[in-house]
């Protein structure tokens, strides 16, 4: 009696079908827009977190460098028309100045000042400098401008505020008030909806000078 055939049964892949390709596609496609709508938002938090960073470190070097100034100072202005004058004085200015260099004779023949300037490209924020001058004589009507340069930008309120004592009409205390808006790279704009946090210092020191 002879053997039956096998029978041979072949088993065929089905394919995808084109509405589970579609749903393949659009689940893929979700998944990375919204992978790159959270990369992009990684990328604009850390612009934003390391503009302020940068600013905030520029700024407190600035500002402990004027309070270094103001402690190792002697002569200090604007000085007030009226010392015992409560509305002169503190003193409230846009600028602070220091008695830099004098001759054998004690006669002043240099300035050191920090203001308060607009920017000079007319743009939103001012700006912090720094300028070395030599005060005017008798035939010089004009103070000379010896170095000026730019310590800080973006600096929306800059106030220093100078209480000077009603006996001995020097200075007891200067107080500096700073406002400044972070402005790394201001040119590349990359539209991060909330802008670097405004940074504001306020310190104060005393000269270290003998009364």
């Amino acid at each position: 009696m002879g053997r039956s055939p096998k029978s041979h049964h072949v088993h065929r892949r089905r394919a995808f079908s084109l509405v589970e390709m579609l749903i393949a596609l659009a689940i893929s496609g979700s998944l990375m827009a919204a992978t790159l709508a959270a990369l992009d938002s990684s990328f604009k938090q850390y612009k934003t977190t390391t503009e302020s960073a940068s600013t905030h470190v520029v700024s407190r070097i600035v500002m402990h460098r004027m309070l270094s100034m103001v402690r190792t100072g002697a002569e200090f202005g604007p000085f007030p028309d009226d010392p015992l004058d409560p509305d002169q004085n503190p003193i409230a200015s846009g600028f602070i100045e220091f008695v830099s260099d004098t001759d054998f004779g004690g006669e002043i023949t240099r300035i050191t000042r920090i203001e308060h300037r607009a920017s000079e490209d007319d743009g939103p924020l001012d700006e912090l400098w720094y300028v070395v001058v030599e005060p005017a004589d008798e035939e010089d009507e004009d103070e000379t401008v010896v170095e000026e340069r730019v310590l800080l930008t973006g600096v929306t309120a800059c106030q220093f505020n100078l209480e000077y004592n009603e006996q001995t009409w020097l200075l007891d205390r200067a107080t500096i008030d700073l406002t400044i808006e972070p402005n790394d790279s201001a040119d590349l704009t990359i539209g991060g909806d909330a802008p670097p946090e405004t940074i504001r210092l306020v310190a104060s020191a005393a000269p270290r000078q003998t009364r």
